[in-house]
C-alpha cells in the first residue's frame, strides 16, 4: 500500500509537530511519522520544563506571549529584558564562537516572531518563575536571559501542539518508524517506514526531519562521543538513534557540528537508562551553583559557581562522567537549602542528610568521609565573606587560594541540617548532525541543498559546540521547524 501527502514529517516533538502546523497553515496536507507508541509520543520535548529562550524587550513584549499576565505579577516582578545582542553573546560565549553566523541569525532574529506565532495558534506561555528567578529585597528577580516557559512543561507543549496539528488536519502515525529516503530521479519523493502492519512506503513532494539526534543509541555514543559514554544516562526519550540522521546521510547529506559533543547534566545518580515520564525532567539537579560538587574521593573538580546554571549545567554532565565511578555529591547547608529547585524534592531522589558534616560524610555511599571533611575545611576557610551573597546576580562572592576556585555564590558550609544528593551524567541531546542552511534545507557534500529535503531540531548540526544555552533547544526547534515546514509545503 501506498500513502501520499505533500509532506511528510519525521518525528513528534516541539520541531516535528511545529514543522507539521506550518506545512499544514501554507496549505499542504501533512502526514507525520512517529516511532514511538502514543503513550510514549513526543520525543525528547515531553521530558524538558518547556523553558524557550527568546529575545523580549520589557514586559510589553512578554505581554504578547503572555496575555495573562496580571498587574500584580508585572508589580512585584523585575522581568528586565533579553536583547538579540545579549542572545548572539550567549550563544557565542558558550559554544566558543563556533556556532554557524548565518544559523545563530536565523535563532536570534527569528525567536520572537516563532513564539509569537505559537501563541497565535494556541500555545501558552507563562513566566518561568519556579526555576527561573529569585525573590530579593521583596521583588522577584528574573536572571540568566530565561523567562518563558510553555504551560505544562515540556509535556504540556507536546500536548497542545498536537492537538493544534490535528486541527490543522495532520494526519499523526505513532508506531512508524521511519528507515529510508525514497529518491526519485535526484529528488527526496517520501520515506519508507516499518508499521505495526508492515513495511509501508510514504510518498510526498518534500520530508522534513525532526526526530532528534544519536543520544539514546549506546553504540552511536561510544563510537562519536568516546568513551564512557555508553556508560551514561539518557534523560530523555528511548526512540532518538540516529534514524534521521542515518537516512540522510545515506543519501548523500553532508554531516556537521560537534559530533563528540553533547548537551549532559548532573542527573540522579539512581536515576534509569532511560527517561521516566511520570517524573519527567526531576531526576535533574541543577542548584548545584548554591553548594559544592565532590566526588568519591571527596575532592571538588569544578567551579560551581563559573556562571549561571544557565551557562554551565549542559556541559558538567561530562565533568560528572569523567570522576570516579561516573558519580558526583552536590552538598548544601540550612541556609540554601530553601532555595534549592523542586526537583530536590521529589520522591525519586538520592539523597542524604545530617545535622553534622562527619555525619553526613559517613551517609555518603563510596565517598572518602576524611578527604571530604578535610575539603570542606579549607573550602569553608577561603570564602570571601565580605562579599554580600545574591543568587539573582553574579555576585563576585567566591574563594581565595583554592586549586579548583568558586567564582560566585560561595557560602561556607556551616549551618545545619546539610544535605548531599547523589548524581550522575545524564544525556540530553548530541550535537552532531546534518549541514542544514539557513532555509532549513540538507545540504549535500557539495553545499548545495538536497531537493526535497528538510531538518530541525536536535539533528541540525552547526548549532551547539561545547556548550549551550538553556533554552534554546526548544526555541531552535520551533523556529527551524517552522521554516522547515513552510519551505517543504511551499515546495
Amino acid at each position: 500500500m501506498q500513502t501520499r501527502a505533500h509532506v511528510i514529517v519525521v518525528g513528534g516533538g516541539n520541531a516535528a509537530l511545529t514543522a507539521a502546523i506550518s506545512a499544514a497553515g501554507e496549505g499542504a496536507r501533512v502526514t507525520l511519522l512517529e516511532r514511538a507508541p502514543e503513550p510514549l509520543a513526543g520525543g525528547n520535548s515531553r521530558f524538558t520544563a518547556g523553558a524557550m529562550r527568546v529575545v523580549y524587550d520589557g514586559v510589553d513584549d512578554l505581554k504578547v506571549l503572555m496575555p495573562d499576565l496580571t498587574a500584580d505579577e508585572i508589580a512585584r516582578t523585575d522581568f528586565g529584558s533579553y536583547s538579540a545582542g545579549q542572545f548572539y553573546d550567549d550563544l557565542g560565549r558558550v559554544t566558543h564562537y563556533r556556532i554557524d553566523p548565518a544559523l545563530a541569525e536565523v535563532l536570534v532574529e527569528r525567536s520572537f516572531e516563532t513564539l509569537a506565532w505559537m501563541r497565535a495558534e494556541g500555545v501558552r506561555f507563562l513566566p518561568l518563575y519556579g526555576r527561573q528567578s529569585f525573590e530579593v529585597d521583596g521583588r522577584v528577580r528574573f536572571w540568566g536571559g530565561l523567562t518563558v516557559e510553555a504551560w505544562g512543561g515540556g509535556p504540556g507543549l507536546v500536548e497542545s501542539l498536537t492537538g493544534i496539528a490535528r486541527k490543522h488536519g495532520v494526519v499523526i502515525r505513532y508506531d512508524t518508524r521511519a528507515t529510508r529516503l525514497i529518491i526519485e530521479r535526484g529528488h527526496v519523493r517520501g520515506v519508507a517506514a516499518d508499521t505495526p502492519d508492515g513495511p509501508d512506503d510514504f510518498h510526498a513532494d518534500a520530508v522534513v526531519l525532526a526526530c532528534g539526534g544519536f543520544e539514546s543509541s549506546p553504540d552511536w555514543r561510544a563510537r562519536y562521543l568516546g568513551p564512557g559514554w555508553d556508560l551514561a544516562r539518557v534523560r530523555g526519550t528511548r526512540f532518538n538513534t540516529g534514524d534521521g540522521i542515518r537516512m540522510a546521510l545515506d543519501v548523500g547529506a553532508a554531516a556537521r557540528g560537534h559530533w563528540s559533543g553533547c548537551h549532559a547534566v548532573a542527573w540522579d545518580l539512581n536515576a534509569p537508562e532511560y527517561g521516566d515520564l511520570a517524573v519527567g525532567d526531576g531526576f535533574q539537579k541543577h542548584s548545584y551553583p548554591l553548594g559544592i560538587l565532590v566526588n568519591n574521593r571527596g575532592e571538588r573538580f569544578l567551579d560551581e559557581g563559573a556562571d549561571f546554571r544557565n551557562y554551565t549545567y549542559a556541559k558538567y554532565g561530562a565533568e560528572i562522567l569523567a570522576q570516579p565511578q561516573q558519580t558526583a555529591w552536590q552538598i548544601f547547608d540550612g541556609k540554601v537549602i530553601p532555595l534549592l529547585r523542586d526537583e530536590y524534592r521529589i520522591r525519586e531522589v538520592t539523597r542524604v542528610r545530617a545535622d553534622d558534616l562527619a555525619g553526613l560524610a559517613a551517609k555518603m555511599e563510596g565517598v572518602d568521609g576524611h578527604n571530604l571533611l578535610r575539603t570542606i575545611e579549607a573550602f569553608n576557610r577561603s570564602v570571601d565573606t565580605n562579599v554580600t551573597f545574591d543568587p539573582s546576580v553574579r555576585d563576585g562572592r567566591g574563594t581565595r587560594d583554592l586549586a579548583v576556585p568558586k567564582s560566585n555564590w560561595a557560602n561556607p558550609l556551616d549551618t545545619p541540617p546539610f544535605e548531599a544528593y547523589g548524581v550522575t551524567c545524564g544525556v540530553t541531546f548530541t550535537f552532531g548532525g546534518l549541514h542544514v542552511d539557513p532555509s532549513a534545507r540538507v545540504c549535500a557534500q557539495n553545499g548545495e541543498p538536497i531537493p526535497g529535503l528538510y531538518a530541525a531540531g536536535e539533528l541540525v548540526g552547526g548549532l551547539f559546540y561545547f556548550n549551550y544555552p538553556g533554552g534554546t533547544g526548544l526555541t531552535s526547534g520551533a523556529v527551524f521547524g517552522r521554516i522547515a515546514g513552510a519551505g517543504a509545503a511551499r515546495l
